[in-house]
């Protein structure tokens, strides 16, 4: 990671020597169908787009979770840069591949209400009401994958693991919603490794600032924060690494297969870090194919 050191900018949002997809203020600009807009809470900030394909159903979920530093704002950039609005490109992919998607929005630091627990619960409460719109919507419970880009690479695992979580957490849910499997498009997989270059790639120290204190001050809350520290995750997960994270992806897939968890990774070490979310990148087929197979729709990826 040494020689990005100097341009967390341009790494963070597409505008590298590694141009193999657009940055995400692009894909937030990019026209695409609207969704329906849904509440899952009361705040501003808790809703998501859900799309449903064409035909009857029910239909498989991804439920999409954004990234960006775990931040509400980036320094300089606008900020639907960082927001649901980047993923709507991905969701409608997903969704024209006959997969509903539930995209969300959630507090984040810099927001009233964000950091910890609240960003956390906000991720989890948008999951669980995937429950809730299966009542008068065609959604299959039984086949619903989570599908997230850095931060919300992080966040996919996590809430596949969250259900190892004691009942004394802070972010203890009593029976979450179950995952067929998780997706994490270039996103970290173990937020104690992250804090070493959580400056060079947010500028800010974002993984403290989201915890609430050092790992020494906060090891329960690393640990219930952490997929890593969550496994075994009991899900089958895809694991896509590109420039970013590579370097945590080999060390998650041999801790999740000595808990002989079911773990796909694919590592594209000189990869852009948004390959992975981008439908017109030459990348994309692969993540495609992954959802596909969790939730094992038919067709070419």
């Amino acid at each position: 990671m040494r020689r990005f050191q100097a341009i967390p900018f341009l790494l963070l949002f597409g505008c590298t020597l590694l141009a193999q997809a657009r940055p995400s203020l692009d894909l937030a600009n990019e026209a695409v169908r609207d969704g329906i807009r849904l509440s899952y809470g009361p705040a501003a900030l808790q809703f998501g787009e859900l799309r449903l394909p064409a035909g009857p159903g029910p239909f498989p979920v991804a439920i999409v979770v954004h990234g960006g530093c775990w931040l509400a704002k980036f320094p300089n950039m606008d900020a639907r840069a960082v927001s649901m609005e980047y993923m709507r490109p991905l969701a409608v992919a997903l969704t024209d591949a006959g997969i509903a998607t539930w995209n969300v929005e959630y507090r984040r630091l810099g927001d009233e209400g964000g950091g910890w627990p609240g960003t956390f619960q906000d991720v989890a409460r948008a999951a669980d009401h995937v429950r809730v719109m299966a009542h008068d919507r065609p959604l299959d419970l039984s086949r619903v994958v989570a599908v997230g880009h850095s931060a919300g690479g992080h966040f996919a695992m996590w809430l596949g693991g969250r259900k190892n979580l004691s009942s004394s957490s802070e972010l203890y849910t009593r029976d979450p919603l179950k995952l067929r499997g998780v997706v994490n498009l270039d996103g970290p997989t173990d937020l104690k490794a992250t804090i070493a270059i959580q400056r060079s790639i947010c500028v800010s120290p974002v993984i403290t600032d989201l915890i609430g204190g050092t790992p020494d001050e906060r090891p329960s809350r690393y640990h219930d924060a952490s997929p890593i520290e969550l496994l075994p995750i009991g899900v089958s997960q895809y694991v896509f690494a590109g420039s970013m994270f590579a370097s945590q992806a080999r060390p998650y897939e041999a801790a999740a297969q000595e808990h002989s968890e079911t773990v796909v990774t694919t590592v594209l070490p000189d990869a852009g870090h948004f390959v992975f979310v981008d439908p017109r990148s030459p990348d994309w087929p692969q993540v495609l194919g992954a959802v596909r197979r969790l939730v094992s729709v038919a067709g070419r990826p």
